[in-house]
C-alpha cells in the first residue's frame, strides 16, 4: 500500500501501527479528494497538521515528489517566497514547472472542483482573515457580468437535456459517443487506461474545439489516454451528476445492504433514474464493463474503475464528499460494472443505443 491509498483509505478502518506511513496517516495529513479539471488525482497536503518533526519521517513524505504533475502552494508566505528564489537556480526547470502559488482559497476555482476539498477548519478561518485584510485600502471590485448562455453547439458543462434537444434526439452525448467508440476500438487493452493524465493545453483545446462544433479525429493525437481523459472531464462538468442527485443517499446507504443483496438493490435504485440517465449510464457502464474484462492487459478491474468513476458519476447535492463518502460510491461503481448484465437486465427503452 502506498502513501495515496493509505490517503484513501476508509477512517472507519484502525490503523496498523507497523504500516511504514503509519506516522503519516494518523495525523490526517495527506488526504485525496476526486480529481483535478484535467482529470488528474488530487491529493491535498495539510501543513498545518504536520507535528514536531521527532515524531514524523519527512524523508516518506518525498516519495511523492517525483509523481507530481502540479503543485499548488496556497498561503505561501514571504519566507517560503524569498527561499523559492534562493534555491530556485539549483532545483530543476521541470520541478520548477510544476509549482504554483496560490494567495487564496478562491483562486483554485480556476483549477478544479474547489468544492470537492477537504479542507482543515484552521486553513479556512486563515483564508477568511486574510481575505479580510486585504479587502481594506483595495479599489472596489469590478463588476463580474452575468454567464453567458452556452454556445449552440456546446458540450462541456451544460445538461443531458439541453445536449439532446441540440443534438437532433440522441439520447447518448455527442463527446461521449465518441470517445467510446475510439477507445472501444482502439485502446481497450490499453495499460492504465483512465489512470493515465494528458497534456492539459490539449485537453482544453479539444474542448473549445468540441464547444464550437468543429470535428474532431482522435487519431491524430496518438495518445489513447487523451479521448480517455475527455471523457472523464465531460462527466465532471455535467450541471448535476449523471445518476442524479435524488439516489445519493440510496448510494450512500449500499454498504449497510447484505453483500447477496446488494446487486438487486442496485438494480431497484437504477430503475428509478429518469429514462434519459438510465440510457446514458447504461451505454457508459456497459462500456466500462467492457475495459474490465481486458484487465489482463489494461490492469482496470471494476474495483480500479470504479476508483476513477465512482466520483464523477454521482457527488453530493450540497458541500464536498468527504472520505467517509467515498467507499459507498465506489463499492456501488464497483457493482455496477462488474454485474451490469444482472443490474441492467431488465429495463429496456426505446431509442437505446450501446456501444
Amino acid at each position: 500500500m502506498n502513501l495515496e491509498k493509505l490517503a484513501d483509505r476508509d477512517d472507519e478502518v484502525p490503523l496498523d501501527l507497523n504500516h511504514p506511513f503509519y506516522d503519516v496517516a494518523r495525523h490526517g495529513i495527506v488526504q485525496v479528494a476526486g480529481d483535478d479539471n484535467c482529470g488528474r488525482k488530487l491529493v491535498i497536503f495539510s501543513c498545518c497538521r504536520m507535528p514536531p518533526s521527532h515524531q514524523l519521517n519527512h524523508q516518506k513524505l518525498l516519495e511523492y515528489k517525483k509523481n507530481l504533475k502540479a503543485l499548488f502552494v496556497v498561503h505561501p508566505t514571504n519566507f517560503i517566497r524569498v527561499l523559492w528564489n534562493i534555491f530556485k537556480p539549483i532545483i530543476s526547470h521541470k520541478f520548477g514547472k510544476k509549482v504554483i502559488y496560490v494567495n487564496y482559497l478562491s483562486e483554485l476555482r480556476e483549477h478544479l472542483n474547489y468544492d470537492q476539498l477537504i479542507i482543515a477548519p484552521e486553513v479556512i478561518r486563515y483564508d477568511e482573515k486574510l481575505t479580510a485584510s486585504q479587502k481594506e485600502g483595495l479599489p472596489q471590485p469590478k463588476r463580474i457580468p452575468p454567464p453567458r448562455p452556452p454556445l449552440p453547439q456546446q458540450q462541456f458543462g451544460v445538461s443531458l437535456q439541453y445536449l439532446r434537444e441540440k443534438g437532433n434526439g440522441e439520447f447518448i452525448p455527442l463527446v461521449m459517443r465518441q470517445t467510446v467508440q475510439f477507445l472501444k476500438q482502439n485502446a481497450l487493452q490499453t495499460e492504465g487506461l483512465f489512470r493515465r493524465s494528458a497534456n492539459v493545453q490539449i485537453i482544453k483545446e479539444i474542448q473549445k474545439q468540441y464547444n464550437l462544433g468543429k470535428p474532431i479525429r482522435f487519431e491524430e493525437y496518438g495518445d489513447e489516454h487523451i479521448p480517455a481523459v475527455i471523457l472523464k472531464t465531460f462527466l465532471r462538468e455535467l450541471p448535476q451528476p449523471l445518476l442524479t442527485p435524488q439516489i445519493y443517499d440510496q448510494v450512500q446507504n449500499i454498504g449497510i445492504v447484505e453483500s447477496s443483496l446488494r446487486v438487486t438493490r442496485c438494480k431497484q435504485i437504477m430503475q428509478r433514474l429518469p429514462e434519459h440517465n438510465y440510457i446514458v449510464v447504461k451505454y457508459l457502464i456497459c462500456f466500462l464493463n467492457m475495459v474490465s474484462q481486458e484487465s489482463i492487459f489494461n490492469k482496470m478491474n471494476p474495483s480500479n474503475l470504479a476508483c476513477v468513476f465512482g466520483v464523477n458519476l454521482i457527488w453530493p447535492p450540497k458541500g464536498p464528499a468527504t472520505l467517509h463518502a467515498l467507499p459507498p460510491i465506489n463499492m456501488f461503481a464497483e457493482l455496477l460494472i462488474e454485474y451490469y448484465s444482472q443490474v441492467f437486465s431488465s429495463r429496456f427503452l426505446p431509442n437505446e443505443e450501446l456501444p
